[in-house]
């Protein structure tokens, strides 16, 4: 029986994808990208980013010089196959959203990435917008950057529910916008929920200052539930 991959066979896999997905992005998204020179050459940063489509996850890892692991949920992995490879393309991490120790396992293990000098990306909104505007981020990113001091990049993603629609199996082409902020730094307790909080917030603020969106002060899951969306 053959052995699990190692990291560099792990790094080696990523690259030799991420070299042939690169051509296919440029085709179908067109994208705009700019901030790029705020993510940093080396060390630790966490991509903040808001959520449009289920092909989010993918846009950064492709387009940028470094190897960014982003947390995506199972069902993006499993329940659309052209969705699943979308993620493993972009090395994505898979994370079941609906068991509270899961999730914990998964900021436990975007901290050790960051803590190796790494770059993690997350959706603080925990899902995708059902109707495009910016939704109120859960605290997990403010868990991060206060636990492990990793600076956060806000990013504001535009035209990706235009190529990945709710509810498409396959995706279309059309122009993609990626502005990527400044650094944030923050002091804090990450045993503290109102240090969490405040935190949370703040970078939902600079992700809202970016994209224009209208933001919407209650959790995306939670509308989801009240109107019967998912």
């Amino acid at each position: 029986m053959a052995g699990p991959i190692t990291s560099w066979g792990a790094e080696l896999l990523y690259n030799v994808v991420k070299f042939a997905a690169v051509p296919l992005t440029h085709a179908m998204c067109r994208p705009h990208l700019s901030g790029a020179a705020h993510v940093p050459r080396t060390g630790p940063a966490i991509l903040a980013a808001n959520h449009l489509s289920v092909i989010d996850s993918f846009l950064l890892p492709a387009l940028l010089p470094r190897h960014v692991t982003f947390a995506a949920k199972t069902e993006y992995f499993s329940g659309n196959p052209v969705s699943g490879w979308f993620m493993r393309l972009g090395g994505s991490l898979p994370t079941d959203r609906e068991s509270a120790r899961a999730a914990q396992e998964m900021l436990d293990a975007a901290a050790a990435l960051l803590e190796r000098g790494e770059l993690f990306g997350i959706h603080p909104e925990g899902t995708r917008s059902p109707d495009g505007r910016l939704y109120r981020g859960k605290v997990g990113v403010a868990w991060l950057t206060l636990k492990t001091g990793a600076p956060v990049l806000p990013v504001a993603l535009s035209g990706t529910d235009k190529v990945m629609p709710f509810g498409a199996k396959v995706p279309r082409p059309a122009q993609v916008g990626i502005r990527i902020g400044e650094p944030m730094r923050f002091e804090g307790d990450h045993r503290n929920a109102r240090d969490r909080r405040r935190v949370t917030d703040e970078v939902m603020a600079a992700i809202q200052r970016l994209s224009g969106q209208e933001y919407v002060p209650e959790y995306a899951s939670g509308h989801k539930a009240t109107n019967g969306t998912s």
